[in-house]
C-alpha cells in the first residue's frame, strides 16, 4: 500500500508488470420489468437521461419491451436495462441501493442537481436525496442522489481533495 496524501489514504501498489487490476467500471445492468421497456416507458426514461445526466440511448440496442441501453457520455461506458420476469427489487427511500457517477467540480454537481430539480418539477416520479458533503479530512465527498423509475437509484459525486 502507498500513502496518497497525509489522512491515511492509501491506495494499493501494482504488481509485477506494473498492473494491479481494472479500475474503472464500465456498465450497469438492471433487470427491470418489460412494461417498463415499453414505448412509452423507454420514451420517459430517455427524456430523463438525456435531459438530466446527457446520456443517449442506443437505439440500434433497443429491442421493444426486452432492452435499453444507454451510453454513459462514452462509448465504452452504458447502463443495460434488460427485462426480466422477476426483475430486481430495491428497498424504497434513497439513498438505498444505488451506483455512482463522478462529475469533475462541484459547478457540474450542481448542474447535474439542477437538470434533476428541474425534471421533477415537471414529474413527480423523479426522487431526490439532497446534497450533502462528507468531510473526510483529506477529501470532502460532495453528493446528491436521484432515482426515476428504476431500482437503483444514482449517487453523483464530485471528490474534493483538501491538504491533510
Amino acid at each position: 500500500m502507498v500513502p496518497c496524501g497525509s489522512g491515511g489514504i492509501t491506495v494499493a501498489e501494482a504488481g509485477e508488470g506494473g498492473f494491479r487490476g481494472p479500475k474503472r467500471i464500465n456498465h450497469v445492468a438492471l433487470s427491470v420489468s418489460s412494461d417498463l421497456l415499453s414505448q412509452q416507458g423507454r420514451a420517459d426514461l430517455a427524456s430523463f437521461f438525456d435531459n438530466v445526466f446527457g446520456w443517449a440511448e442506443l437505439d440500434m440496442m433497443t429491442i421493444d419491451g426486452q432492452r435499453m441501453i444507454f451510453s454513459v457520455n462514452s462509448y465504452d461506458r452504458f447502463v443495460f436495462l434488460l427485462a426480466d420476469e422477476a426483475p430486481m427489487s430495491c428497498p424504497p427511500g434513497l439513498p438505498g441501493d444505488h451506483f455512482g457517477v463522478q462529475v469533475d467540480s462541484l459547478d457540474e454537481l450542481n448542474i447535474v442537481q439542477a437538470r434533476a430539480e428541474a425534471f421533477q418539477a415537471r414529474d413527480v416520479r423523479v426522487e431526490i436525496l439532497p446534497y450533502a458533503v462528507e468531510d473526510h479530512t483529506v477529501l470532502k465527498l460532495h453528493a446528491f442522489y436521484v432515482r426515476y423509475l428504476l431500482p437503483m437509484s444514482i449517487e453523483v459525486q464530485y471528490f474534493e481533495l483538501t491538504p491533510g
